[in-house]
């Protein structure tokens, strides 16, 4: 089947809908949604990020991420510290850490039933070919 470069793009978008929305109903009894988990994953890898640095890895702006730190602060879920300057790190509390645990088995779980049609070598052809449209596109952009 021939297919146009929109219908591609199409199918991509409604497999990542169909990705939130499973990821979302894997968290909800957890009490924390895609984004929340998002940034503990991220947080996790990227120790001490700064609040804007959290906010690009997670596709928000700063002010919209500000808004959601402030309310994992809250939570207990993430700690603030100061920084060089104005900036502001923030680093993974005992409880985040354990929900991202939590997260991390059930978001796997979701990815491993979504590529489960497809075989090894499928999926790792799946994979350059979309690293090689992330690496173009970021290309046209700098």
């Amino acid at each position: 089947m021939v297919r146009t470069a929109p219908e591609v793009a199409l199918l991509v978008k409604r497999l990542q809908h169909a990705h939130h929305r499973a990821l979302s109903a894997s968290l909800a009894d957890l009490g924390i949604s895609l984004v929340q988990w998002d940034t503990l994953r991220h947080l996790a890898r990227h120790p001490e990020a700064s609040l804007h640095e959290l906010a690009q890895l997670t596709f928000q702006t700063d002010q919209s991420f500000g808004s959601l730190a402030a309310r994992m602060v809250d939570r207990g879920l993430l700690q603030r510290m100061p920084g060089p300057g104005r900036v502001v790190r923030h680093r993974l509390t005992e409880l985040g850490e354990r929900l991202r645990q939590e997260g991390q088995g059930r978001a796997d779980r979701v990815f491993a039933e979504t590529f489960a049609p497809l075989d090894q070598g499928e999926l790792d052809q799946l994979g350059d070919l979309l690293e090689t449209l992330v690496a173009a596109r970021l290309a046209v952009r700098c």
